[in-house]
């Protein structure tokens, strides 16, 4: 199916009334995955192939040949969505069984978009340490690992160790899927605006694990001036409770050396972004630049009401799907895994993430307007753009080494 229409999910939801709990629940009964055969075990031939004595032949190769397990198992299609669910959603460290549907729901969102098989893996530790080993040793089943919901730091820690580990790909997407639509958005809305990343002062609220991945993939395109905030005011050197991840975004951002809280960050930017779950006094949002934007993407309650926003904002943005323009992951992971499986990448790396932004922000043409500047998240178009792209990098850069 191929989806265009600006709000293709609000109105499709809204023509069939409003989702009741008796709904949601009975299309969670017995999970939302299940396993299914490739080859047929009909004959007595058929199970001599798939299973003894056939199957030995298949172990002997890729005993001598490790690489044909990618191809010859379905390694080279199976990603591990894993999580120990400390930061899941909105909702916090509620562990990992509770978990467990937002993962399934993740596997689901890898087949349907990508065409890739996706295994829930909950870990029921929290050390780090544990952690790591955990997913290192378990590797072997699987061709890329997507780590979901970890709370910071220690998310970024994992990700970084699993990453140095592993030769395959490896993403924690709640920074960078989150990051890749949020460029591919801002590149868009300052398409609307007329200004350029260069020139713009952007406010990222939110020092976690979203907010970090932000800070960098805005960096990488070209933002000069931003100020982050977390819970204590303005990320800034000058400030002695600072942990490693926020000393880094303090030596690398806030070039003017504001100080202070959100009021002094956002007094003449031209760009709010907020992944923190907190919530902004309308009064900080008249000293707003001319023809601002605002991304309030903390879900379900945006930083910002959307109809508060549209008053000091040309530009208005959050993660639901009742609203236009909504920043949702599902725009990215499903592409970016795909395109790093078919190149047979052993990493994701930055230049694919940048690709991946642009691939999205391409495929908004003519019709761009304030309320349409990324693609619906059941567009059909985006997973493909973004995976040939992505595949495109890594192609290129293996070549290159």
């Amino acid at each position: 199916m191929t989806t265009t229409a600006h709000n293709s999910a609000a109105s499709d939801q809204g023509s069939k009334g409003p989702i009741t709990d008796a709904e949601i629940f009975e299309a969670h009964e017995g999970g939302k995955l299940s396993a299914e055969l490739t080859s047929p075990l009909e004959t007595q031939r058929d199970l001599s192939i798939a299973y003894t004595p056939g199957v030995a032949k298949v172990c002997t190769a890729i005993k001598d040949e490790p690489q044909l397990a990618r191809t010859h198992t379905w390694t080279g299609r199976l990603v591990a969505v894993i999580s120990d669910g400390s930061a899941v959603l909105g909702l916090g460290d509620i562990g990992p069984a509770a978990s467990l549907p937002v993962m399934e729901g993740k596997c689901a969102l890898f087949k349907s978009f990508s065409g890739l098989n996706a295994i829930p893996i909950v870990l029921d530790i929290n050390d780090t340490d544990e952690i790591v080993e955990t997913i290192v040793r378990m590797a072997p089943t699987f061709g890329a690992i997507n780590l979901e919901d970890i709370s910071a730091p220690r998310c970024f820690e994992i990700e970084d160790r699993v990453k140095e580990a592993l030769d395959i790909p490896v993403m924690h997407d709640d920074q960078h899927g989150t990051a890749v639509v949020v460029l591919a958005a801002l590149t868009n809305a300052l398409r609307v605006v007329k200004k350029s990343f260069e020139s713009v002062r952007v406010v990222v609220s939110g020092a976690g694990a979203a907010g970090v991945a932000v800070v960098k993939i805005l960096a990488d395109a070209g933002v000069k001036d931003i100020v982050v905030l977390d819970s204590k005011g303005v990320v800034e050197s000058g400030r002695s409770d600072l942990t490693e991840t926020k000393q880094f975004l303090a030596e690398s951002t806030n070039p003017r050396g504001i100080s202070g809280g959100i009021g002094e960050a956002l007094d003449g930017a031209d760009a709010f972004i907020g992944v923190s779950g907190g919530t902004i006094d309308e009064a900080h949002l008249a000293n707003l630049a001319d023809d601002a934007i605002i991304f309030a993407l903390s879900n379900p309650n945006p930083e910002v009401a959307p109809d508060v926003a549209a008053k000091y904002a040309t530009v208005v943005a959050t993660g639901r799907s009742d609203f236009p323009n909504q920043i949702n992951n599902v725009l990215a992971f499903p592409g970016i895994f795909r395109g790093a499986l078919d190149a047979d990448a052993n990493e994701i790396t930055d230049d694919m993430k940048l690709v991946a932004a642009r691939a999205i922000a391409d495929l908004v043409g003519d019709d761009l307007e304030p309320g349409y500047i990324v693609p619906g998240a059941l567009d059909s178009r985006v997973a493909p753009a973004v995976a040939e792209a992505v595949e495109k990098s890594a192609l290129e850069a293996m070549a290159k080494r």
